[in-house]
């Protein structure tokens, strides 16, 4: 079976780390995108404050079947 895909562009972002940037980008995508299979990242980049991490951002394309 073949499949074609739309891919979406998203950023995530976190206080706490760069993995879970990417999970708050899917879990919001996901209350309005369906048949979402893959994602690849694109870029990271994080906000400093006073030498330290601050704020993570994250994008990422999401690849998802049409019905």
């Amino acid at each position: 079976m073949s499949h074609t895909y739309k891919i979406i562009e998203l950023v995530g972002s976190s206080p706490e780390s760069s993995d879970e940037a990417i999970k708050n980008a899917i879990s919001q995508a996901s209350q309005s995108l369906h048949n979402m299979r893959w994602f690849q990242v694109v870029e990271t980049r994080g906000h400093l404050e006073a030498g330290m991490i601050a704020h993570w951002q994250v994008t990422i394309k999401v690849g998802f079947t049409l019905d």
